[in-house]
């Protein structure tokens, strides 16, 4: 980033570094609030009497309440700022995780979900508009690259936290735990984030170019029939990624302890293997973006999903082969599954039109993902209730499928002229 950071001015330098660790330390605070469920998942289940049905119900409505606070927050962080959304949604999601550890009415812990869903969505759309503001279109797949490292960390610390918390003291303490946590991201967040350059007396950065044309557009410029095209293009592949991203997230510690006989904190353990595993691929993908493929992030990412339908087909067949195997097979989904992700919902998003229209491509993108995640839950948990856990991982190997087939048309677009990402 150094070389980077040398054409611009010193001031400006200064902010970005704060306004990247301060993003950075959000985005991972928020899995502190949001894996323990994840992990506690048997042992509510164990402890309160509550069915794979009642905790698939109680994961749905979190994540319907997800996906439509995204829309929500595409919405206000455009009206409001970034700073106001983080800043509200990261202090709820605070509260609804204290108020777990006091809850165990099945009901009860679902409204608890449905609110701490809405407060969840406003993390990703607001600190990847907040990037936008300060980072050019040249640098963002190198710099979004590490920057998209933090939900990996944020995923692989949390689900530790939860998992020693869980074994230690019970899954109440698990939820609290990641409640103290991510209010130490939102003092970060209150001190060092700003909106953009203009908000501390520093100028803004040069106006994008667009698709179709070529040629810097204005900063008031909005919407497109490319540019919307191209955002639903990418929200409809990442319907799928977030399926399979969910799905392993959800149900692979529940899979872990009740079909290969892994205790809850082993199991918690384990899964991480999947976050793991993408951390590496997050930081590659965004430097071979930039350096190799001229700031283009179809090409590279349709070579990693590409990897990841080999990966889930092995899951596939080899879902009754034992604990091993299945470690193996979610680390190669997660390394081949991140980078695509973190990059076509990151520096794709913000590319894929102007500054002004960031956030809400952002919110929109993230936002028809979120339904992915929404029916994977009730899909997972119907299937894992009738036994049928191979059929369950045959579903991952469709929505692979699924989102090579999108890229493949953005890639097409992309070489006519029609798309720029």
């Amino acid at each position: 980033m150094r070389a980077m950071q040398l054409a611009v001015p010193v001031e400006i330098r200064s902010w970005r570094w704060r306004i990247f660790a301060a993003t950075w330390a959000s985005y991972a605070g928020y899995y502190f609030c949001r894996k323990p469920f994840y992990i506690a998942k048997a042992s509510l289940g164990t402890e309160n009497e509550w069915s794979a049905s009642v905790l698939g119900n109680i994961g749905a409505a979190y994540l319907v309440a997800y996906m439509v606070g995204q829309f929500v927050a595409a919405f206000v962080g455009t009206r409001w700022g970034p700073r106001v959304n983080l800043l509200l949604g990261m202090g709820v999601s605070v509260g609804c995780n204290l108020a777990f550890g006091l809850t165990s009415g099945s009901w009860a812990f679902g409204a608890l979900m449905v609110l701490n869903g809405l407060a969840q969505a406003s993390g990703w759309s607001s600190n990847v508009g907040t990037m936008s503001e300060w980072y050019s279109r040249a640098e963002r797949g190198t710099v979004m690259g590490l920057w998209g490292t933090n939900f990996q960390v944020g995923g692989i610390a949390a689900n530790t936290l939860a998992a020693w918390v869980l074994q230690a003291m019970g899954y109440r303490w698990a939820f609290v735990a990641g409640a103290l946590t991510l209010s130490v991201a939102w003092v970060l967040v209150l001190l060092f984030q700003r909106n953009r350059p203009e908000d501390v007396g520093l100028p803004s950065m040069p106006a994008e170019p667009v698709a179709g044309g070529g040629a810097a557009i204005a900063e008031e410029s909005g919407w497109t029939g490319q540019i919307l095209t191209n955002t639903l293009l990418v929200g409809v592949y990442y319907f799928f990624v977030k399926f399979i991203r969910y799905a392993l997230w959800s149900w692979a510690p529940y899979v872990l302890e009740k079909s290969y006989g892994l205790r809850g904190d082993q199991a918690g353990y384990l899964s991480t293997a999947f976050d793991a595993a993408g951390l590496f691929s997050v930081v590659a993908i965004g430097f071979l973006s930039d350096r190799l493929f001229g700031g283009k992030r179809v090409g590279i990412s349709l070579i990693f999903i590409a990897g990841m339908t080999a990966a889930a087909a092995g899951l596939w067949w080899a879902s009754d082969a034992g604990v091993v195997p299945f470690g193996i097979a979610i680390a190669v989904i997660g390394f081949c599954l991140y980078g695509p992700d973190a990059i076509m919902s990151g520096a794709a998003a913000m590319d894929v039109g102007t500054r002004k229209t960031a956030v809400a491509a952002t919110g929109i993108i993230n936002g028809m993902g979120s339904a992915g995640s929404v029916v994977q839950e009730f899909v997972f948990g119907a299937l894992l209730a009738a036994g049928g856990m191979t059929a369950a991982f045959g579903t991952l190997v469709g929505s692979a499928s699924c989102a090579l087939c999108c890229l493949s048309v953005l890639f097409v677009r992309g070489r006519l002229g029609k798309s720029r990402i």
